[in-house]
């Protein structure tokens, strides 16, 4: 029972030590995905008893952000910036159907996250980017359970952020841990 408990809380404990590495290595912003798929990659060793450490999520961010992760950060920054103007000008602008726009505008950045999230836990080094997001995007709109966890794993952030913003830093590691989560429910059957 003790080694049971032992064992969760290393996981827990890791995901927290990968939310801050991968923290670290999006300062730049158009990191960030490549930094998630480093800590999706660095979590999937970690928990197949495989070689882990800082050195492996290095060159796993470095292969993720050569392999197009900076594009896909630098879209995924184009793309929200588009969706925060839309609802800046629908709140300073009445116009009839402003509430739905507003509405589809956050509904579509929360599927971009999801959809950039699972893209980032299927990403492995031999992998672009450019062929993870159109799968990531359709697994996304028809598995809504999986991706109802990754939309959870972002409530951990904000509720994180919103009791004390250092705490946002690790619980990206949770984020993380969610998506890949949701992957490996997607992956295994579900039996009766």
């Amino acid at each position: 029972m003790r080694t049971r408990f032992l064992a969760r809380f290393g996981v827990f404990a890791e995901c927290l030590l990968v939310g801050v590495w991968i923290a670290v290595a999006a300062l730049p912003l158009v990191t960030l995905p490549a930094a998630l798929a480093a800590g999706a990659s660095h979590l999937r060793r970690w928990t197949g008893d495989e070689q882990a450490g800082l050195r492996t999520f290095a060159a796993d961010l470095r292969a993720a952000v050569r392999g197009g992760g900076w594009a896909v950060g630098l879209a995924c920054l184009a793309a929200l910036a588009l969706v925060g103007a839309d609802l800046a000008l629908v709140r300073a602008l009445p116009v009839p159907g402003g509430r739905a726009t507003g509405a589809l505008a956050i509904l579509a950045a929360i599927w971009l996250t999801v959809t950039v999230l699972r893209a980032a836990t299927a990403w492995r080094p031999h992998l672009r980017w450019r062929a993870l997001l159109g799968p990531a995007a359709r697994r996304a709109l028809r598995d809504p359970a999986g991706s109802l966890l990754v939309v959870c794993g972002l409530a951990v952030i904000a509720a994180s952020a919103w009791f004390s913003a250092p705490l946002a830093l690790p619980a990206l590691g949770i984020l993380v841990a969610s998506a890949l989560a949701a992957e490996h429910r997607q992956a295994s059957p579900v039996t009766t």
